[in-house]
């Protein structure tokens, strides 16, 4: 199993992320045709810099002419001007104005100067933002891999979730000042596109250092890590070394929670390379870089994955009643869930219902059992399993896109599947059998794999 680690030791944001990618080897060619399909009128400026003795590669992006200018500059020639959005849309995003400042509003993070697409309300063609919709469209219209293409979109939409909890709105009225413009586009597209390019099965992210004291924004001043950094931290294990400022960005938080798999230390691994991504500023505490460090896990670690089974026996519980909780089950974060018929006590029939979960998921799945079933006690105990490494790759059929589940063992693939409800919602729309749409994704994954395995070097 191939794996990423991103050592998180002075927090993360989206260019950071970025620039460690490139230094550990994904093309800045890649990167930089996922930028040029947005058309966006934006461009990456990819750098060399030393942070606390360590040479590391910078990201920066242009647009339309123009970089993002540092958050004391930005306060020095805007002032009260600042002030110009209107409080009613910018209160749906103010955490994320502390974050980024590309042409109208600043703010200093974790290390960088990280861009969410802040812009002025008069140099901006949307001066309310962008919502949900319109970011999905530029996104998926972009000529980028489907894969890719719902990484970005989940980035932005965990980020849009975070905001309307936050604001107790529904996601599709919230509207972007920063997170839908051109800089948090570029971001996170590429953030996608390069985590794709970066060939791991898994990535796997340390403890995150989220920094210390207060951050002042157009709206005022507020404390460190900013609200939707916290709440899309949440289950995730955070610290702060006393660096007082904001080390983890909103953007930061939503990369790492899509992409990372699990939070832990650093993996058992046979390291192939390391890649640095810089932030804008120096810290005398500590270098302000991200480190990505790629390899090939070692049998201990991969057969090292602890999980949770809980148990319950259900003998008097409405069979709807027992669908309906099987589905929240999976909604909240359990891996798998299933049921077995057996005959209880009494001789009456029932069911055990076996739950797998991350440990760290157990107490709120069992509190969910009890709400939701009729059993007055449920059964613990932590297994050790070992999996193939998997991964994603998306096909096209004559209907559309269907995404391929793959597993590889030492490299080497040994299963394959397409996804269920790709195929099921592409035979419901085309009315077209369920088992033809299946096979057909078969044949174009095996087609495809043919042709990597004909034009690879003999």
């Amino acid at each position: 199993m191939r794996i990423a680690y991103l050592e998180c030791f002075s927090g993360i944001s989206g260019d950071m992320f970025l620039g460690a990618l490139v230094d550990a080897g994904v093309p800045a060619a890649v990167l930089e045709e996922a930028v040029a399909s947005l058309k966006v009128g934006a461009r990456l400026e990819i750098s060399r810099v030393m942070r606390s003795g360590i040479s590391a590669t910078k990201v920066d992006v242009w647009v339309d002419g123009e970089k993002d200018l540092p958050r004391e500059e930005y306060w020095e020639r805007q002032g009260a001007h600042s002030h110009e959005h209107s409080d009613a849309h910018a209160q749906e995003h103010h955490e994320h104005q502390r974050e980024h400042h590309h042409r109208g509003h600043s703010h200093s993070h974790g290390g960088e100067v990280s861009r969410t697409g802040v812009s002025a309300p008069h140099k901006h063609e949307h001066a309310h933002g962008r919502g949900l919709t319109e970011i999905r469209k530029i996104i998926s219209a972009a000529t980028i891999s489907g894969t890719a293409k719902k990484t970005a979109i989940a980035i932005f939409e965990a980020l849009g979730a975070a905001e309307a909890k936050i604001h107790s709105v529904p996601i599709e009225s919230i509207h972007f000042h920063e997170v839908g413009a051109v800089d948090a586009m570029v971001d996170i597209v590429c953030a996608a596109v390069g985590a794709e390019a970066l060939g791991a099965d898994q990535i796997v992210c340390s403890p995150l250092n989220v920094g210390g004291g207060m951050v002042k924004c157009a709206h005022g001043t507020f404390p460190v890590p900013a609200p939707a950094t916290v709440e899309l931290l949440k289950d995730a294990p955070v610290y702060s070394s006393g660096v007082q400022s904001e080390l983890v960005t909103p953007t930061g938080a939503a990369i790492v929670k899509t992409l990372a798999s699990r939070f832990a230390p650093f993996p058992e691994m046979k390291i192939e390379k390391s890649g640095y991504g810089a932030g804008s500023r120096e810290f005398p505490e500590l270098p302000n870089v991200l480190r990505l460090t790629v390899g090939e896990a070692t049998l201990a670690g991969k057969a090292a994955e602890v999980i949770t089974v809980l148990e319950a026996n259900l003998d008097d519980l409405n069979p709807q009643v027992f669908g309906y909780v099987m589905d929240r089950l999976l909604e909240e974060g359990a891996l798998d869930a299933f049921g077995m018929p057996v005959q209880m006590k009494k001789n009456r029939p029932g069911m055990v219902l076996t739950v797998l979960c991350k440990p760290e998921d157990a107490g709120k799945l069992t509190q969910l059992l009890f709400a939701e079933t009729t059993t007055l006690g449920v059964r613990r105990r932590d297994e050790v399993r070992q999996t193939l490494a998997r991964r994603w790759e998306s096909v096209h059929t004559a209907w559309g896109d269907v995404r391929i589940k793959i597993g590889s063992m030492n490299g080497t693939v040994t299963n394959y599947a397409p996804e269920y409800e790709d195929c099921r919602r592409i035979a419901a729309e085309h009315r077209v059998p369920l088992k033809r749409v299946m096979g057909e994704a078969v044949e174009a994954y095996l087609r495809g794999a043919k042709g990597k395995a004909d034009s690879s070097p003999a």
